[in-house]
């Protein structure tokens, strides 16, 4: 159920920092967190000049509900963990959610971004449609007119555009050896091993020197063929895992060096980690499958880096005002009646590729 702009925004909190998004708390770098009495009625929080109203919450909120009901059955509400309840949790996600596109819609008129007429069309074609679907008891119990979503499908659209250009010159063109995972098989022996109370304890030299020796014992009798090296693992490896599968980045970097130096079946030298000694065996230098699912990744983490930085910046300094006490009467809609749950599918219709 979740559409393309939301897809964005979960992937832009990934990155972001509690203090930059959340309006429950302090923040870092200067950024004022405040809570006063001065707001309008029904008026939930305010970033600098842009306002969230009760009516906008209760539209995040009834669409997240109903969401889960339809997956967990209405009696999931009854779970909690640490002392607070999944509705307390689902309040501040959706928080936070709201509030991340209120400030994204800020750096949008920060950037001088707008809507097209065609994007304005979609707006309004999306907003009647939305309207449209509800039934009397779901606008009366969230209390929302179509000028509301309207107004939040704008601010959706104008979130997702910001994104866009923040991103737009990043090269989505990686190449299969950046994006390359390899597989191999190891046998490691370790340098160190761990008191009562889990730390860490060095071997001496001496001892070091003997699981060095070892290994290179082991790792002749796996090179001249005479033992196979799934065996020879089983028997000397402190490792309980005996494959691995990985790309660039991922590994101890002595580690992985020599792993990605290793042609199909060929067995390295002892290398050393942090971890101790090693006989590495390489089983396949080249997944298409997995290599191709690794750009993509990597394209996405150079977006959400490239965002976040601008993001961060951004929100240094803005002022955020919450209405605790009427946040704190929000709760969830409990009628039968009211089964909303398409307000982003709807979205999606209209701006999805």
């Amino acid at each position: 159920m979740k559409n393309k702009v939301t897809s964005v925004i979960l992937n832009v909190a990934a990155l972001l920092t509690a203090s930059c998004v959340l309006l429950t708390g302090c923040g870092r770098d200067g950024t004022k967190v405040i809570f006063t009495t001065g707001f309008d009625k029904d008026e939930v929080f305010r970033i600098e000049n842009v306002s969230c109203s009760l009516d906008e919450i209760m539209v995040y909120l009834t669409t997240t509900q109903n969401q889960y009901e339809s997956v967990y059955g209405e009696e999931i509400w009854q779970t909690s963990l640490d002392g607070v309840t999944l509705e307390e949790n689902v309040k501040e996600t959706v928080l936070a959610k709201i509030a991340q596109i209120k400030t994204m819609y800020l750096l949008a008129q920060d950037r001088g971004i707008t809507l097209d007429e065609e994007e304005l069309g979609k707006v309004e074609a999306a907003a009647s449609d939305y309207f449209s679907s509800l039934n009397e008891t779901e606008i009366e119990t969230m209390g929302v007119k179509e000028d509301t979503i309207r107004k939040l499908y704008t601010e959706y659209a104008m979130a997702e555009k910001v994104y866009r250009y923040i991103i737009q010159d990043i090269n989505p063109e990686i190449s299969d050896d950046e994006a390359r995972t390899i597989t191999i098989q190891h046998i490691l022996f370790r340098t160190y091993t761990t008191n009562g109370a889990g730390t860490r304890v060095e071997y001496s030299d001496a001892v070091k020197q003997q699981m060095y020796e070892k290994a290179c014992m082991v790792r002749e009798m796996a090179a001249s063929g005479e033992s196979d090296f799934a065996e020879l693992a089983s028997k000397y490896s402190e490792d309980s895992t005996l494959t691995y599968s990985f790309g660039k980045g991922e590994m101890d970097a002595a580690f992985e060096a020599a792993a990605f130096a290793l042609e199909t079946d060929e067995i390295s030298q002892v290398v050393e980690s942090e971890s101790g000694y090693h006989v590495i065996k390489c089983i396949s230098t080249f997944n298409r499958e997995q290599t191709d699912a690794n750009k993509l990744q990597i394209v996405e983490q150079r977006k959400n880096e490239v965002f976040g930085q601008e993001y961060d910046a951004f929100v240094e300094g803005l002022v955020r005002n919450l209405n605790r006490d009427l946040w704190e009467k929000v709760t969830l809609i409990r009628d039968s009646r009211v089964e909303t749950m398409d307000f982003f599918e709807v979205y999606d219709r209209y701006f999805g590729t």
